[in-house]
């Protein structure tokens, strides 16, 4: 079978991710910069070969001064490690629509494998005549396993930031 590339479309996908806030709410994040190579066979995404990358200078939670805390030695330090990485060892197909992405995800120079449970949306064309397919990946992952150790202990006890992380990422792919 032919070997299919596909590309994600920017403006209909979102890399984002949760994590909770002096233990009683979710502050929500993006990266606004980046970019993968997804290959195929066909039309069949099991087995896929998945390479991400972002850009950490350009993540985004909605208020400046956190976002600049973001970029600091304290979690990112994008002068030091300007891109996070995502290479893929397995795309299973569990049964339905659920697959399991498995591979190895680097931050901060330290690399850890991760399983992501991924829906398949389905493949559809669009107005354009172009063929699209659709993913949304979730998962967790503990920010100390990649050196991101920062912390505030309240004055309640607990601390301000939580160590698991919730990924939630849409994906809109469109074959090139």
């Amino acid at each position: 079978m032919a070997t299919t590339k596909w590309a994600i479309d920017p403006t209909h996908s979102e890399i984002g991710f949760k994590v909770k806030h002096m233990m009683f709410t979710n502050v929500s994040g993006k990266f606004e910069r980046y970019e993968a190579d997804i290959m195929t066979d066909g039309d069949n995404f099991e087995n896929a070969d998945i390479s991400f990358s972002a850009d950490t200078a350009s993540v985004n939670t909605g208020n400046t001064d956190r976002d600049n805390h973001l970029k600091t030695a304290d979690f990112f330090d994008p002068e030091k490690n300007p891109k996070l990485t995502f290479k893929s060892s397995s795309f299973t197909k569990k049964g339905g629509d659920d697959y399991e992405l498995v591979g190895d995800l680097t931050i901060n120079g330290h690399t850890n494998q991760v399983k992501l449970d991924v829906e398949f949306g389905g493949l559809m064309k669009d107005p354009w005549g172009n063929q699209k397919a659709a993913l949304n990946l979730t998962g967790k992952i503990n920010r100390k396993d990649y050196g991101i150790n920062w912390n505030s202990v309240l004055e309640t006890g607990g601390v301000l930031v939580s160590d698991e992380v919730k990924l939630n990422i849409e994906l809109q792919l469109v074959k090139a």
